[in-house]
């Protein structure tokens, strides 16, 4: 049987979590003793795959795939999957792998865990940690079907290198397409790192004042190689795209760093971060929620503290 790894691409080029599920896939293939077969859907490059230790990269490509559509992309995934002996699937825990996991694990009759954050515990039975409440707490998951799936979290494993030799497998899918879903428009993101792939997230909120302001946000990204994001109400007050707010009613953010300046803390933005890592806080307020959540934290303007910040910095890598 076989350990299934569904790498993500975004216009031909892998994300981040690919490399990263497949390090996990690779560390769980060797404790389960089973072989590590890849599926990509219309990437530029899946020998990029093979320096993260895969037996196998099948290499599927498909024009009516372009655009991500869950069902579409389950169905194919769940077809190939079957065709390797599947015993689990492992996943990210992206959006798209959110939309698609429930409908592969209809169609396998499968197992589900999501936002799993270390290797299984035990083999037989399949136990996995799972993160749970928002992020506050673990508990240990039983999965007891024949096949299961692993979503695991962004930045819970890391990538981890490993060159193998993979067998190579291309095709040309004609796949069954659901005509009745069809995408009109993509909106997408300005920022040069995506929330979702970036170790560090800068992020902003009405301590600002105005967008005229962003520039410190932007900035300071700028130097440390980070995607940006707003709090909900920036985002609610036009300053900042709807693709820039995180927290519990935008988007989830599990960082390796995530700075948050002049945001006060809502609990809603606070369990939407709460994977993050190291959290540092920047506000003139010292009674923010934030800071009882924040790993570090500076009372002062930002308008003062921010390009000092920037300064150190740029001076820093300059060294």
């Amino acid at each position: 049987m076989s350990i299934i790894v569904y790498a993500e691409s975004l216009n031909g080029k892998f994300k981040k979590s690919a490399f990263e599920v497949l390090s996990y896939g690779r560390a769980l293939a060797n404790k389960s003793k089973k072989s590590l077969v890849v599926i990509s859907i219309n990437a530029d490059n899946p020998m990029k795959l093979s320096n993260y230790g895969p037996d196998k990269i099948i290499s599927l490509k498909d024009p009516k795939l372009k655009n991500f559509t869950a069902q579409n992309y389950a169905n194919v995934i769940s077809e190939y999957s079957n065709k390797e002996n599947i015993s689990i699937l492992i996943l990210s825990s992206s959006a798209d792998s959110k939309y698609i996991a429930p409908l592969i694990s209809v169609q396998l009759e499968a197992g589900l865990a999501t936002n799993v954050v270390s290797i299984p515990k035990s083999l037989s039975p399949l136990v996995v940690k799972r993160s749970c409440f928002t992020n506050k707490a673990f508990n240990n998951t039983i999965l007891t079907g024949v096949i299961n799936i692993i979503c695991v979290s962004n930045n819970s494993f890391g990538v981890i290198e490993n060159p193998s030799e993979p067998q190579i497998i291309d095709e040309s899918i004609q796949s069954e397409i659901d005509s009745s879903l069809k995408v009109n428009s993509i909106d997408k993101a300005s920022g040069t790192v995506s929330i979702a792939d970036a170790d560090v997230v800068v992020s902003g909120g009405r301590g600002l004042k105005g967008p005229e302001n962003w520039h410190l946000i932007e900035d300071l990204a700028s130097v440390l190689g980070a995607a940006t994001a707003c709090s909900k109400p920036v985002s609610d007050m036009g300053w900042r795209p709807h693709s820039e707010h995180v927290g519990q009613t935008g988007k989830p953010v599990a960082s390796n760093l995530y700075i948050a300046i002049g945001v006060s803390g809502a609990i809603q933005h606070l369990a939407g971060i709460n994977s993050s890592k190291v959290k540092v806080v920047i506000n003139n307020d010292p009674e923010a929620p934030f800071f009882k959540a924040a790993d570090y934290g500076i009372i002062g303007d930002a308008f003062e503290v921010v390009p000092k910040l920037i300064e150190k910095l740029k001076a820093f890598k300059v060294q």
